[in-house]
């Protein structure tokens, strides 16, 4: 009999990898077999982030994250304006759990989402340490 494989989804901007993103997608990995990673654009990033963002562009985010042992698919987006244009691509992925940091503040959405896909909604971390891309990106630029 062959076994099914899990698949868990992630999504974010992760324009500037630090040690709070490489827990967060550890951690989502190993609630299944493959992890798919959902990469904003650029425009929606500046968009989420403000003007000077994104620091790197989809692509080399992309290139950086598909390098991570716990990465298995990066799925670069085009600029999506509504919940609904995220919803239909879920659908179509179908994975079988979708994974959020805890106190992410779209959760609703995401509920929602898992509930019509047929997902599991999962918390696999808080938020880790002081880290931020935006937080370092301040002292950096002080």
């Amino acid at each position: 009999m062959v076994k099914k494989t899990t698949v868990v989804l992630v999504g974010g901007c992760f324009d500037v990898l630090h040690p709070g993103h490489v827990i967060f997608l550890g951690k989502a990995k190993r609630l299944g077999d493959k992890l798919v990673v959902l990469l904003e654009s650029d425009e929606k990033v500046s968009l989420l982030k403000g003007k000077n963002r994104p620091i790197h562009t989809q692509k080399d985010r992309a290139r950086i994250l598909s390098a991570l042992k716990a990465v298995d698919q990066v799925i670069s987006l085009p600029f999506m304006e509504t919940d609904a244009q995220y919803e239909q691509l879920i659908a179509k992925l179908r994975p079988d759990i979708i994974a959020v940091t805890d106190g992410y503040a779209n959760v609703k959405h995401h509920r929602r989402v898992a509930e019509t896909v047929g997902a599991k909604l999962k918390y696999v971390t808080g938020v880790v340490g002081n880290y931020s891309s935006t937080g370092l990106l301040k002292e950096i630029l002080v």
